[in-house]
């Protein structure tokens, strides 16, 4: 059973923006607050899966996915800094 919408916002619109609205929904034959809810909404999750991904540039990407899949390179500070913990893990 699907649940009905308890919450609302309110919106001010420009008369122009709320005929445009209120047509875009006649055309699809639908009530004018659905037409909203499934446009903010629509909208909401494009953002939101923006927000979640993480764009880099094609060539950064590429040196990425080859660091990770190459052998791993020594790295002088971190070998330091582990000697130095097991020799503090050793006291």
């Amino acid at each position: 059973m699907a649940r009905s919408a308890s919450e609302r916002i309110e919106v001010r619109l420009r008369p122009e923006q709320r005929r445009e609205v209120e047509q875009a929904s006649s055309l699809l034959q639908m009530t004018t607050s659905d037409f909203i809810r499934e446009a903010v909404t629509a909208r909401a999750e494009e953002v939101l899966a923006e927000e979640a991904a993480t764009l880099v540039p094609p060539d950064f990407f590429d040196d990425l996915l080859a660091a990770l899949g190459g052998p791993p390179r020594p790295n002088p500070a971190l070998a330091a800094a582990a000697k130095r913990a097991a020799e503090i893990a050793r006291r």
